[in-house]
């Protein structure tokens, strides 16, 4: 590697593979901009890095949130920020709103939220399926959940764009881009305090009464426990399945016989989303930090060093994944690295599967083919993460 690869820059947010290939070959543990981060982008190394917390600590995670400027985030303050034992006093709730049995549950609220915005796509005029599909699903899935006022769904999307990935880009000459996320985390909290004080005076059946309902030890959790907890929610709910919904229209959209293959038989669709998942993981990196000085891959790293697993180099190790770079709609899976490993494994996988199954079902039922529009696809690749920012389509009728 001749050169420190950017992150952000436009080269990598366009197409990142080349880069990470690269980094494998030549420097598997190498600093990277922004801010230097030590970069980790093989399989085998990843794992070490997520099965190690007492060696590189989630604090990493606050910190990369949590500029000096932000002053304070909540998202940064939940339990994705925080190293065993505190975050297992946290993961209990998350495991039982959020699993198998739940999304059972759940799923015949999700098929009817996807068919009813699905019905609302235009046909045969250029649509902007981000806007009108992938992120309009997710954002009312979790506003469900969480029993919010379905006029605030679009704000939920911004909120979590600006508390993750909006404050990862910003730079240091940029005060109106600090601005923009300084009020969105004024505005996140003042909204959710007073959400959990009409809760508190009317329980529902939903998300956030349950969570007052909870005891941990016998005790509640303070206000700022839930305001961090339910920023979290918010982003583990909605990021993760936008950009896994519109990663997958534009595989779709390169391979139409494999969008025919889809519709003629639904059994092929959740292979085709783990490869969806692996080929383009919605999560392309998560930070870490070292607690200690370390050594990995013969590569000394000091106390405090910010550690960036860089997931979308992993899952196309080629020591790991055979032609990694090719589709491969079945390839055995699951592909459970895009969501991470060890304690902070993703708590939204399972419910992003099930929209990602659910949001193709209903999409290929009723529409045939999916044709460009005039205007360029853009991908919207923070820091973090990664997917379609505009995906102009045009949808045919079944």
């Amino acid at each position: 590697m001749s050169a420190r690869y950017n992150l952000l820059s436009p080269e990598l947010k366009a197409n990142p593979y080349p880069a990470y290939a690269d980094m494998r070959l030549n420097a598997p543990i190498c600093q990277v901009d922004p801010g230097g981060m030590w970069g980790v982008s093989r399989y085998d190394d990843a794992m070490q890095v997520l099965k190690n917390p007492q060696l590189f600590s989630s604090r990493g995670f606050g910190e990369t949130t949590n500029p000096p400027w932000l002053g304070g985030n909540p998202f940064s303050d939940s339990m994705i920020a925080q190293d065993p034992p505190q975050h297992g006093r946290l993961r209990g709730l998350v495991n039982r709103a959020f699993g198998l049995s739940a999304m059972a549950r759940l799923e015949p609220r999700v098929r009817a939220l996807t068919e009813q915005i699905v019905s609302e796509i235009p046909l045969g005029q250029p649509v902007d399926m981000v806007k009108a599909y992938s992120m309009r699903i997710p954002a009312s899935v979790i506003g469900h959940m969480m029993g919010l006022d379905p006029s605030l769904h679009v704000r939920l999307k911004q909120w979590a764009d600006l508390i993750t990935g909006g404050v990862t880009t910003v730079r240091p000459d940029e005060p109106e881009r600090m601005q923009v996320a300084r009020n969105a985390v004024a505005e996140l909290r003042h909204y959710f305090g007073e959400l959990l004080e009409r809760r508190r005076s009317e329980p529902g059946d939903d998300m956030v009464s349950d969570l007052l309902r909870a005891r941990i030890g016998g005790e509640a959790l303070s206000q700022d426990e839930l305001i961090a907890f339910l920023a979290l929610l918010l982003v583990g709910g909605i990021e993760t399945t936008v950009n896994l919904l519109g990663s997958s229209l534009a595989v779709l959209l390169d391979r139409p016989e494999l969008l025919e293959r889809l519709r003629g038989d639904t059994s092929l669709i959740p292979p085709f989303v783990e490869e969806v998942l692996r080929y383009e993981p919605p999560v392309q990196a998560v930070p870490r930090m070292t607690t200690e000085e370390v050594e990995l891959r013969g590569v000394r790293l000091p106390k405090g060093a910010r550690v960036l697993v860089l997931l979308g180099s992993a899952n196309r190790d080629e020591t790991h994944f055979p032609e990694p770079d090719r589709f491969d709609a079945q390839r055995p899976g699951p592909q459970n690295l895009p969501f991470g490993h060890g304690v902070h494994f993703c708590m939204g996988a399972q419910l992003a599967r099930l929209e990602g199954r659910l949001g193709l079902e209903v999409l290929l039922k009723r529409f045939s083919r999916l044709e460009r529009a005039p205007e360029s696809i853009t991908w919207n690749r923070t820091l973090l993460q990664r997917g379609p920012g505009i995906l102009p389509l045009v949808l045919h009728p079944a």
